[in-house]
C-alpha cells in the first residue's frame, strides 16, 4: 500500500527551538512517544515541507510537517465499546470516558479502541485507521472527534488550527467564581485566554462554596482549563495535579467534561453541532454537598 498522510502540523509562531524528533512527537497523537517518532524519521515517514525530515533539523514557525502511513504499524484493537454519537464515512463524534487517555505509548487508549468500534471507512481517501483530530486530557471526559478520511482529517485539522471549532466545557470548581469573566494566564510562554460563566454554585462543608461551570476556551494550550482556574485561584474539582492543597477525592476523578462541540462538516459545508451532558457524578456531588451543608451547618448560617 502506497504511503499516505496519517497528520499534519504547522509550527505555530513562537514555537520553541527544539529538535525535529523532540518536538514532533508531541504534537502528533499517531505516534506520541520520542522513541516512535525517531523510527518513523528515519524511514522516512516525517516530511518537513514536502521533504524527509531528520532527527536533528530543528523546526522553525511556520513550516508544515506531515506524518505519513509508511512503516508505522496500525494500533491493536482495545475490546473497550465507545459511546458513538455521530458516524459517516468521513468522522465520528465519539463520548470519551474519564480515566482513557486520548492517544499514548500504551495499549489502552481511545486510538486502540476505536479500531474495536470501528469498522474501515468505503471512501476513497480512507485513512488507514480512524484517529482523533484532537486531544482531551486522560481524565476529561466528553465530545472528541474523530476523522475516517484523509480530505476530513486535514480540512477538520485547518479548522483547529484557524481555531474555526467551537468547544465548551463544563467543571466543578473550588470555591465561589464570578458570574462570569476571561482568564488570560499565559501559558507556556504563549497567550492563552478562556471564558467563562457560573452555572450554578453550593455550599460545601471543605470548601466553602463550589462552582459549577461552563468554560469556552479560545485557544488550545496545554492543560488550559486545569491551569487557567488554578491560577485564578478556583482549581477544579478532583485535580491532583493543579491544585495545590486542595481537596483529594479518592476515587472520584477530575469534575471536567467536553459538553459542546460546533465545527463545520469537511466534505458537506454544514454546521455540525454537538452536546453531551456530564456524567452524573456532577448532580450527584454537587447534592451531596449542599445536603451536609445544610445538616451540618445550614442552621447556624
Amino acid at each position: 500500500m502506497p504511503a499516505s498522510l496519517l497528520e499534519f502540523h504547522i509550527v505555530p509562531p513562537g514555537a520553541p527551538r527544539e529538535r525535529l524528533s523532540d518536538y514532533a512527537y508531541k504534537v502528533f497523537q499517531t505516534l506520541p512517544s520520542r522513541k516512535g517518532m525517531k523510527k518513523a524519521i528515519k524511514a522516512g515517514a516525517l516530511l518537513v515541507d514536502g521533504s524527509p525530515g531528520q532527527t536533528g533539523d530543528w523546526i522553525a514557525p511556520g513550516q508544515r510537517i506531515e506524518l505519513m502511513s509508511q512503516a508505522i504499524a496500525p494500533p491493536k484493537p482495545l475490546e473497550l465499546t465507545l459511546e458513538i454519537l455521530f458516524l459517516d464515512s468521513h468522522l465520528a463524534v465519539i463520548n470519551k470516558p474519564a480515566g482513557l487517555p486520548t492517544s499514548g505509548n500504551r495499549y489502552r487508549t481511545v486510538v486502540n479502541a476505536l479500531q474495536f468500534n470501528l469498522s474501515p471507512s468505503d471512501v476513497e481517501d480512507a485513512l488507514p485507521w480512524p484517529r482523533p483530530v484532537h486531544r482531551l486530557d486522560a481524565l476529561t471526559s466528553g465530545l472528541l472527534l474523530v476523522a475516517r478520511s484523509h480530505s476530513a482529517a486535514i480540512g477538520l485539522g485547518n479548522q483547529f488550527e484557524s481555531k474555526l471549532v467551537r468547544k465548551v466545557y463544563q467543571a466543578i470548581a473550588v470555591g465561589k467564581t464570578p458570574e462570569k469573566g476571561l482568564l488570560q494566564y499565559p501559558i507556556d510562554g504563549q497567550e492563552a485566554y478562556t471564558e467563562f460563566r457560573l452555572l450554578r454554585k453550593v455550599r460545601s462543608l471543605k470548601t466553602e462554596w463550589l462552582s459549577l461551570m461552563e468554560l469556552y476556551p479560545r485557544t488550545g494550550r496545554t492543560h488550559q482549563l486545569r491551569r487557567h482556574l488554578a491560577e485564578a485561584g478556583h482549581p477544579i474539582l478532583g485535580d491532583a495535579l493543579y491544585s495545590g492543597n486542595g481537596p483529594v477525592l479518592k476515587g472520584k476523578g477530575l469534575f471536567l467534561c467536553a459538553t459542546s462541540l460546533e465545527f463545520t462538516h469537511p466534505a458537506t459545508g454544514e454546521t455540525m453541532h454537538f452536546t453531551s451532558s456530564p456524567p452524573a457524578k456532577f448532580e450527584s456531588f454537587l447534592q451531596r454537598s449542599g445536603q451536609r451543608w445544610q445538616k451540618f451547618r445550614g442552621r447556624q448560617a
